[in-house]
């Protein structure tokens, strides 16, 4: 039985070898050539879009067209250098029908037609050179748009749709498009063809009339356009082996607001640096053609970036509340980031609203820890708000002791509002211990703090919902709204990734900024104290502090009983 076995697999593996050496002998059957279906026009001329396959001649191919080799070289002047490729897009001329030869026709009169079309052919073929000595032609693909394209070539997005007659920004796949091969050259062509036309100056005075209609060019609308020059100075890292995160994905949000701008036809350059290091690696010159920079993000690489800015140029602070300092004295300084002292303020505020008559309020500090600065601004903030409260202070040792010396502040017969003015995490940690112990003997409590004390891990997020912490926050995002669902898709198609807040952020900054700026023109930033807007992340709203802009608005956010978590304005 064993031979038997043995015999079959040696024949088996015969059989094999012998099908093998079979198909290796056979001739390779070259691929027939399959005429397209897709046409293009250039200049007034059709032809056939044609995919190169595998072994495809251009005999072959010539043969299935019913054309010369010639045409096919006129038309694709490239393949004589070069020659066929696969998979590459060829120009195939279509061949016109031919005219039916009438009765009564004489064969004078027959070479007098050949004769003219030989001559028509000749200017054809002349014209289609020079054509093509101006223009070359780009085929769409699948994941291309105008954008990509534009920055392919060097050649605005505008001039590219002007050329081909586009009516809106949306490419199909296999599309061609026609690109000046020398972008100068056709500029002062256009520029001269609206210049012959461009009316005269009205005497006695030093504007141009009113242009519209064909006289008005892509010249002048490029011209009249504001366009955004911006600059991202972030300490990426780059040449490192682990580059910095969080600017990366700063960077990311940053690049799909300026992608989803040009897409809607705002002209933006955006031009990144790496400060890692503290590097300060551009020019005064540099930064005099930008109309704003967003970075660096710490308080020195801000300064220094001050001291060489010019004031024309305004200076975006992205991350940290601590440079808020520097609105005081640099008028062209811009702080993004809501320092604390506007988010007690907005508590405060809140407090009062809801405040009913059987209300006890109750403001907790730290004992023995002061930031004589900050206690300065937090009485005056509170001086400000005319609210009727009760002090209570104690220090983190005295832990549960002051349970009791705590309650005698408080009321059982409505709602105890405490506010808890620190940001200390093991502090806050204690306070919202003993306000979960209070609840539990039956006080009704609510508790309104700082955003960061969200992001302390020590704390137990269970006690926060228990205590129905209300807070105001610098930057909330509510993932239910149309607007962060639909980020979140082009994020992950883009990137192929999840966004973390400081895409978020990137996003906002460069989206709002870019947009002032764009419908503005010059001198944009005088315009931000009456722009209110809401952002995916953070609302914008700025007020004049010293010299410089703060922005001043927060989100407030509540944590209910039942584990939600509420954005209510």
């Amino acid at each position: 039985m064993r031979k038997i076995f043995l015999t079959l697999e040696i024949l088996m593996i015969c059989l094999a070898v012998s099908s093998s050496g079979e198909a290796a002998a056979q001739d390779y059957v070259a691929p027939p050539v399959t005429i397209s279906k897709e046409k293009v026009k250039l200049d007034g001329k059709a032809y056939y879009s044609h995919i190169v396959l595998e072994k495809q001649t251009l005999y072959s191919i010539a043969k299935a067209y019913q054309v010369d080799i010639e045409d096919i070289y006129a038309a694709n002047p490239s393949i004589k250098e070069t020659g066929l490729k696969k998979n590459a897009i060829i120009l195939i001329p279509v061949k016109e029908p031919a005219a039916v030869e009438e009765p009564g026709n004489d064969r004078q009169s027959v070479k007098a037609d050949k004769a003219t079309d030989r001559k028509a052919a000749r200017e054809e073929k002349r014209r289609r050179k020079a054509a093509q000595k101006d223009f070359f032609i780009h085929t769409v693909r699948w994941y291309e748009n105008l954008d990509a394209i534009s920055e392919k070539y060097g050649v605005p997005a505008e001039i590219i749709m002007e050329i081909n007659g586009l009516e809106g920004r949306k490419l199909k796949n296999r599309q061609q498009l026609k690109i000046p091969t020398n972008l100068e050259e056709y500029m002062e062509k256009e520029a001269g063809k609206a210049g012959d036309a461009a009316p005269e100056k009205t005497e006695g005075s030093n504007a141009l009339p009113e242009k519209t209609g064909p006289d008005y060019s892509i010249i002048d609308r490029l011209t009249e356009r504001n366009k955004v020059r911006a600059l991202l100075m972030l300490p990426f890292n780059a040449a490192s082996e682990t580059p910095s995160s969080i600017c990366m994905d700063f960077y990311s949000g940053a690049l799909l607001a300026a992608k989803e701008l040009g897409d809607a036809g705002t002209d933006i350059e955006l031009s990144v640096y790496d400060t890692y290091g503290d590097a300060l690696p551009i020019t005064e010159e540099r930064l005099a053609k930008s109309d704003f920079v967003i970075g660096p993000p710490s308080l020195k690489g801000l300064t220094d970036l001050l001291a060489l800015c010019p004031e024309s140029t305004s200076v975006i602070s992205p991350l940290d509340t601590r440079t808020a300092q520097l609105v005081q004295t640099h008028s062209n300084f811009i702080q993004v980031p809501s320092p604390s002292i506007v988010q007690y303020e907005d508590l405060l505020k809140w407090i009062g609203e809801d405040r009913g008559v059987n209300d006890s309020i109750v403001i907790i500090y730290e004992k023995g820890i002061k930031d004589l600065r900050k206690e300065a601004e937090f009485q005056e903030i509170i001086g400000a708000s005319h609210l009727e409260h009760s002090s209570f202070s104690y220090s983190i040792l005295e832990g549960r002791d002051i349970l009791d010396s705590l309650a005698s502040k408080l009321t059982l017969e409505g709602v105890n509002r405490v506010l808890v003015a620190s940001e200390s995490e093991a502090f806050v940690n204690d306070v919202v211990r003993n306000l979960n112990l209070l609840i539990h003997n039956r006080y009704n409590i609510v508790l309104y703090g700082a955003s960061r004390i969200r992001s302390y891990e020590t704390i137990d997020v269970a006690n926060l919902h228990n205590a129905s912490l209300h807070t105001s926050a610098s930057y909330y995002i509510d993932y239910d709204t149309p607007e962060v669902r639909d980020f979140l898709m082009k994020y992950r198609a883009l990137f192929n990734t999840e966004p973390s807040q400081m895409a978020f952020q990137g996003y906002d900054i460069m989206y709002f900024f870019s947009e002032i700026c764009s419908g503005y023109g010059n001198g944009w930033s005088a315009h931000l104290t009456s722009e209110n807007r809401k952002m995916l992340m953070s609302d914008f709203s700025f007020i004049k502090t010293g010299e410089g802009l703060e922005r001043n608005a927060v989100r407030r956010v509540i944590y209910g009983p039942d584990y939600s978590v509420t954005l209510v304005r």
